[in-house]
């Protein structure tokens, strides 16, 4: 019995957990654009974002209405960081981001 309310719980668990997921892209104007999201199709509406370069923040908001940010495209190595919180935090390198 235990074997099974176990397995009914992971089970139960797996389908309400969800992952963060964030791609950018350059938009060949001097800007990134960044989409976020969750696995589960949650929308990402004011979560943190912000972009890192040489250990210090340059560029710090919130995800807007449409779980997407735009900012002017650093000079040099950079990181884009969706932040949901622990556990749930994805980071794209500057150079991994085309058009």
């Amino acid at each position: 019995m235990k074997k099974i309310v176990l397995a009914l719980s992971f089970m139960i668990s797996s389908m309400f957990a969800h992952s963060a997921i964030m791609s950018c892209f350059d938009n060949a104007d001097g800007t990134i654009t960044c989409e976020g999201g969750f696995s589960d199709g949650s929308s990402a509406t004011g979560v943190k974002f912000k972009v890192e370069k040489d250990g210090k923040i340059i560029f710090n908001t919130k995800m807007n209405e449409y779980s997407e940010v735009t900012f002017d495209k650093p000079s040099g190595d950079y990181t884009a960081i969706f932040d949901a919180g622990e556990g749930h935090q994805v980071k794209i390198n500057g150079s991994d981001i085309t058009e």
